[in-house]
C-alpha cells in the first residue's frame, strides 16, 4: 500500500476498517458492512486498517475476538448471515479477516436496515431495490407472468418482422418456427402464459402502447457536436422488436466511414461506431434494463461518444469489475430468451465480450461501463481509428483474433511499455494465474507477438512487452513508438554494417511487416540522412539503400548507446542487475 492511502485500494469486493473503540459499536458496524457483501456479490472485510492511511501506518492493528465477532453478526442480521472470521498477523499487527459469501436472500440489519455494495460505497436499498433483488435471487421471472393483453393487441408489422428474422436465419429449427401459426410462434417464442394471454415479455415485443413499459421505450437524439444541440430526437413506443431495427438504422445512418486495406489485399470498411457493438449494447439494456421503473432507454448519439443508458442497476453478482467473467445472468429470463430465438442476442451470453472485441478490431478505446442504483451506462468514445491495430490483428491466427483476453492485452501494451500478470489480472478481469497463461501462450508460437524482458525472463511473474517487429508493425498506434524506433535503426544498422545494403523485401523479412510498413520504415531512415538509395531504380520493392551522411560508425553508436543506458535506464534491466 505505499503511496496510497488504504481506501484507494478498496474494491467492489474488499473494503478496510478500523475497529470501533466500543465492542457493540464495532459488532454493529461490522454487521452492517456484511449485509452490504451479502447483498452484493460477496467480498471480504479486513479489519484493523484505517483506510484513510497510506504504508505501514494504515496497520492499526484489531483486539476483536473472532468467535465471539463471528456470533453477534450472525446476531444482528436478518436472515441470520453466517460468516468466516480468521485472525491472522501482519507487520506485527493482529487483523481480522471477515469473508462474506453472496446471500441467497436479502439481508438487513436487526434493526431493519437494508445496504448494497455498489462499486466501493455501502448504499441504503429503496423498497424497489429490495424488491429487485428479492425476484433475482428467489427466480422469480417478471416478464414471465402475465398482462392484460391478448393476441389480437398483437401489432401486425411486429409478428411479420418476427417471422421475417426466423426465416433468414442460419438454423433449420428457427427457420421452421416462421411457418408457424400465430399462437405456435408465440409458444414457441415463450411469450404466452397459460392462458395464452401475452406475457409481460410478449406486451413489450410485440404490442403498440406496451402497458407493461413506459409509452416511450428508447428514446434518442444525435448532435452534432457533443454540447450542441440535438439535430434529430426519435421518441420510440412499443412494439419493443420495431423500435429495436429503427434505433438501429438511426445509428447506421449517422455512421462515418474508415476504409482500412489489409497486407492481403482485403478492405475493410470501419465504422465510427461498430454496429456489432453497438447492437449488443442495445440488446443489454433491453434485455437487462429494469422496465419495472417504467424508464425509457436513452441513447446520445454524437461523433464525440454514443451513449447508451438502461433503467436500473446490473444484474445481482454482476458488476463493472467482473462483467467480463461473469457469465450473463438475465434479469428477465423470458424476454432474453425471445431475443435469442430471434437471433438478437447472444446465445451463450457473451455480448459484452463481442463489444469489446469489436472496439479494440476497430483500432478504438474499450467501451467504459457504469452504474449506480438508478442505471447503467455504456459509453464508446468517438475518436479517429488506430487502423494499424486493426491491421496487425489481421495477422494472428484465427483464434487469437476472437479472443477477448488476446484483445486487452495488445491494448494495454500499446499505451505501456510492460506489463506482468499481476497487472494486467484486474484490466482482463482474470486471477493472476490466468493472466500468466494468457502472457505465456502470446509469447510462445505460433503466436510469438510477446517477449519476456531479459532481466525478468526467470521469474514467477515476469515482464513482457511487445516484440520489436510488432511495435513496428503497429507504428503510431503504439504510444511509445518513438521510444521503439531505436530497436528497429539498431537492427538496420547491424544488417547494413553486415551486408553493406537493405531493401523494401528486407525490411518485411526482419520485423514481419507489409510493403507499405517496410516502406514507413525507409522513409524515417531516409529523412533522417541514417541511410541513402544507391540504386538507379527509384520504384518497387527492389530499391537498394546503403549508409547514409547520418548513419553511426561503430564507435559512435556505442557511445550513443551508453549515453541513453545513462538517461533512460530500462527498469526491467535494472533489476536484472540487482537480482
Amino acid at each position: 500500500m505505499r503511496g496510497k492511502s488504504a481506501s484507494k485500494l478498496e474494491t467492489a469486493s474488499l473494503d478496510f476498517k478500523e475497529a470501533k473503540a466500543n465492542f457493540k459499536e464495532a459488532c454493529n458496524d461490522l454487521a452492517e458492512a456484511a449485509v452490504c457483501f451479502a447483498n452484493a456479490g460477496g467480498g471480504v472485510i479486513v479489519v484493523g486498517v484505517a483506510d484513510a492511511r497510506s504504508g505501514l501506518e494504515a496497520f492499526v492493528g484489531c483486539d476483536l475476538d473472532a468467535e465471539s465477532l463471528r456470533s453477534r453478526i450472525h446476531q444482528l442480521t436478518s436472515p441470520s448471515l453466517l460468516v468466516e472470521v480468521e485472525g491472522f498477523k501482519f507487520s506485527d499487527k493482529r487483523l481480522i479477516e471477515i469473508t462474506v459469501p453472496e446471500g441467497l436472500e436479502v439481508y438487513s440489519t436487526s434493526k431493519g436496515y437494508t445496504y448494497q455494495r455498489i462499486n466501493t460505497d455501502c448504499v441504503p436499498m429503496r423498497p424497489m431495490d429490495v424488491t429487485r433483488l428479492t425476484e433475482e435471487r428467489r427466480g422469480v421471472d417478471w416478464s414471465a407472468t402475465p398482462s392484460d393483453r391478448d393476441i389480437n393487441d398483437i401489432d401486425p408489422l411486429a409478428l411479420r418482422y418476427c417471422r421475417r428474422l426466423l426465416s433468414s436465419s442460419a438454423d433449420s429449427l428457427r427457420q421452421r418456427y416462421a411457418s408457424f401459426s400465430d399462437i405456435d410462434l408465440l409458444r414457441a417464442l415463450r411469450l404466452t402464459a397459460d392462458d395464452d394471454h401475452l406475457t409481460k415479455a410478449g406486451d413489450l415485443l410485440l404490442c403498440s402502447e406496451a402497458t407493461s413499459g413506459p409509452s416511450d421505450l428508447i428514446v434518442y437524439q444525435h448532435k452534432r457536436t457533443q454540447a450542441g444541440e440535438s439535430d434529430a430526437i426519435l421518441r420510440l413506443g412499443g412494439p419493443l422488436i420495431l423500435a429495436f431495427e429503427e434505433i438501429v438504422q438511426a445509428v447506421r445512418a449517422r455512421q462515418g466511414i474508415t476504409p482500412v486495406t489489409l497486407a492481403n489485399g482485403q478492405q475493410l470498411q470501419i465504422e465510427d461506431y461498430p454496429s456489432a457493438a453497438f447492437r449488443e449494447a442495445l440488446v443489454n439494456a433491453a434485455v437487462h434494463g429494469d422496465w419495472r421503473s417504467r424508464q425509457p432507454i436513452q441513447i446520445e448519439h454524437s461523433p464525440q461518444y454514443l451513449r447508451i443508458t438502461s433503467p436500473g442497476p446490473l444484474v445481482s453478482g454482476v458488476t463493472v469489475n467482473n462483467i467480463l467473467t461473469r457469465g450473463s445472468r438475465a434479469r428477465f429470463p423470458s424476454l432474453a430468451a425471445a431475443f435469442r430465438l430471434l437471433g438478437l442476442a447472444e446465445e451463450v451470453g457473451q455480448g459484452v465480450d463481442r463489444m469489446y472485441r469489436e472496439m479494440i478490431r476497430s483500432g478504438r478505446d474499450i467501451p467504459l461501463i457504469s452504474e449506480d442504483q438508478q442505471q447503467v451506462a455504456v459509453l464508446f468514445r468517438g475518436q479517429n481509428p488506430k487502423t494499424r491495430i486493426t491491421k496487425f490483428l489481421s495477422t494472428l491466427p484465427l483464434e487469437e483474433q476472437d479472443d477477448t483476453d488476446t484483445l486487452l492485452i495488445l491494448r494495454q501494451l500499446c499505451e505501456k511499455r510492460t506489463i506482468k500478470a499481476d497487472g494486467v489480472a484486474d484490466y482482463i478481469q482474470r486471477s493472476v494465474d490466468e493472466a500468466q497463461v494468457s502472457l505465456r501462450r502470446l509469447s510462445s508460437e505460433p503466436v510469438s507477438m510477446l517477449e519476456p524482458t531479459r532481466g525478468t525472463v526467470n521469474r514467477k511473474l515476469p515482464s513482457y512487452r511487445l516484440r520489436a517487429e510488432v511495435v513496428a508493425q503497429l507504428g503510431n498506434a503504439v504510444s511509445y513508438h518513438s521510444r521503439a524506433i531505436d530497436d528497429i535503426d539498431k537492427k538496420i544498422i547491424d544488417h547494413l554494417n553486415d551486408y553493406g545494403e537493405v531493401n523494401n523485401r528486407t525490411i518485411q523479412r526482419l520485423f514481419d511487416v507489409d510493403v507499405y510498413q517496410a516502406r514507413d520504415i525507409l522513409q524515417s531512415l531516409v529523412g533522417r540522412e541514417i541511410i541513402a538509395r544507391s540504386s538507379t531504380q527509384t520504384r518497387g520493392v527492389a530499391v537498394k539503400y546503403s549508409p547514409g551522411p547520418s548513419f553511426p560508425s561503430p564507435k559512435k553508436r556505442k557511445s550513443q548507446s551508453i549515453t541513453k543506458a545513462n538517461v533512460e535506464p530500462d527498469p526491467d534491466e535494472e533489476a536484472g542487475r540487482l537480482f
